[in-house]
């Protein structure tokens, strides 16, 4: 008999039956809207209580993300209109694509003011295409409009991503708004970084509906604008080894690999060392004035080959730590590596459904640990993780919430709330302070070493919801 189907709709409806009291719950009335049901008049509660519903009830969750989205219209119209823009890459931008319109296809003579091309491929074609739409790039307006658009695509991912949460509390979406550097990084830079995590967030989404080979495409076309993506790539392995197996993640690695292969090829084609030099360049040296995260070393220690050898030791030891949390729910590496194998066919080779908060848990503490073992960090780097930050420090405020019968539940308590905005709001400190100092350097670093900490700590990744892990949805019952 084949396995069970995993249930439709919202999370509540198959949580396990030891954590039925706790879903029950959800819907009683708190003492606030005990207090307004009883002091304000029965035609005025409506209007009180809306505001609370919005923070609370998982049924307002798309009422209070619309709410989120208009805002965030108006702000990034303001924004647009009334501050003005700053240049720093964009015009670079332009002079590279130019040659590439012009007929360049050797790598590494595709240059503009402030140096050589040092990005994949796709992100020649995408800067190629708002080059054509912004008049070769003198359309400054309408270049921030269409990052506007971007960021508003990308937020609504972010949001679609949190709702499929059962740990992530309603009340924090609010936050994800009030970055003013991220809003400065979309709309005032128009930076590549933005647009390589929005492929990110939306491999994100195909992998929540077991779409293995759509988000392998998606997560290769993100890495084909920017570098950083990697920083996810062990983790990409992991979820896709025991959603898919073994055999199935090869697939997916081939199609991954077919994507780079088709952007790349005109440069390949015309000179493959040239290519593989610039976009993929491993051996780049960073300037020490433009560093957010290691201000707090010594120059000559920053710029040390065996200063970043350390911190690349450390980021494998690290992803081993984390990588042994990540199969947890397998009982063992022995249990991890037959599900691996056997998994995926005793469900008639579909791939397994993960849970959602087992995937975000494993691809956000990923790529933190790449940050936080980062050569260098510059302030458009913020972009990579800042909407991550709010459900990562949940993750970690929570603990040590994963062990008992309390199990994951969306509404954390008060405490976790509050210190999960402190938390976001310490590292928004940092990437704001403009040039960093050795004290907002050494900030970010304890917050960043914090947050892993705590999430290594108590969390049982994704236990709780393990044994609801089965076929994809689209798979037919039998």
């Amino acid at each position: 008999m084949a396995p069970s189907v995993r249930p439709r709709g919202p999370p509540s409806r198959h949580l396990p039956s030891k954590y039925a009291a706790a879903a029950a719950t959800r819907g009683s009335p708190s003492r606030l809207t005990a207090t307004i049901e009883k002091w304000f008049p029965s035609s005025l509660q409506p209007i009180a209580l809306y505001p609370i519903r919005l923070l609370t009830d998982e049924t307002h969750y798309w009422q209070l993300s619309g709410w989120i989205l208009a805002w965030e219209v108006v702000l990034g119209l303001l924004v647009i209109n009334f501050v003005q823009y700053t240049e720093i890459d964009w015009s670079t931008y332009m002079q590279q694509v130019s040659l590439f319109m012009k007929g360049e296809r050797r790598y590494d003579k595709l240059e503009g003011d402030t140096g050589p091309v040092v990005y994949p491929a796709g992100y020649i074609y995408l800067y190629t295409a708002l080059s054509w739409v912004t008049k070769g790039g003198s359309d400054i307006r309408l270049a921030q409009y269409i990052f506007l658009g971007l960021y508003l695509v990308s937020l609504w991912t972010v949001l679609a991503l949190l709702k499929r949460s059962r740990m992530f509390p309603q009340c924090l979406l609010p936050l994800l708004t009030l970055s003013k550097r991220l809003h400065s990084i979309y709309i005032l830079r128009l930076f590549n970084d933005p647009w390589a995590m929005l492929f990110f967030y939306i491999a994100l989404l195909f992998m929540d509906r077991a779409r293995w080979r759509w988000a392998a495409a998606a997560y290769s076309v993100a890495l084909s604008i920017k570098m950083n993506i990697l920083l996810f790539a062990p983790a990409f392995a992991v979820l896709n080894l025991q959603a898919c197996g073994i055999v199935g993640s090869i697939l997916n690695a081939g199609i991954f690999a077919c994507v780079q292969v088709l952007l790349s090829l005109p440069f390949v084609l015309e000179d493959p060392r040239a290519y593989l030099a610039r976009s993929f360049d491993f051996s780049r040296v960073f300037l020490y004035k433009w560093t957010v995260n290691w201000r707090f070393v010594p120059e000559e220690t920053f710029l040390d080959g065996k200063f970043a050898s350390t911190l690349l030791v450390t980021h494998a030891v690290l992803l081993l730590l984390f990588s042994a949390k990540w199969i947890r729910p397998h009982d063992g590496i022995s249990n991890f590596i037959v599900h691996i194998i056997k998994g995926p066919r005793l469900s008639g080779n579909r791939p397994h459904h993960l849970p959602a908060d087992h995937i975000l848990s494993v691809m956000f503490t990923c790529n933190l640990i790449g940050v936080l073992c980062s050569r260098s960090l510059h302030y458009q780097f913020w972009s990579w993780y800042a909407w991550q930050v709010p459900y990562v420090a949940v993750l970690g405020w929570s603990t040590p919430w994963g062990s008992g019968d309390k199990g994951v539940q969306r509404e954390s308590g008060i405490g976790v709330v509050v210190l999960t905005a402190v938390t976001f709001f310490a590292l928004e400190y940092c990437w704001n302070v403009y040039p960093a100092t050795p004290t907002s350097s050494f900030m970010l670093f304890v917050a960043h070493l914090a947050l892993l900490a705590l999430c290594y700590a108590g969390r049982r990744w994704g236990v709780s919801d393990w044994h609801n892990v089965g076929p994809s949805r689209t798979q037919k019952a039998s």
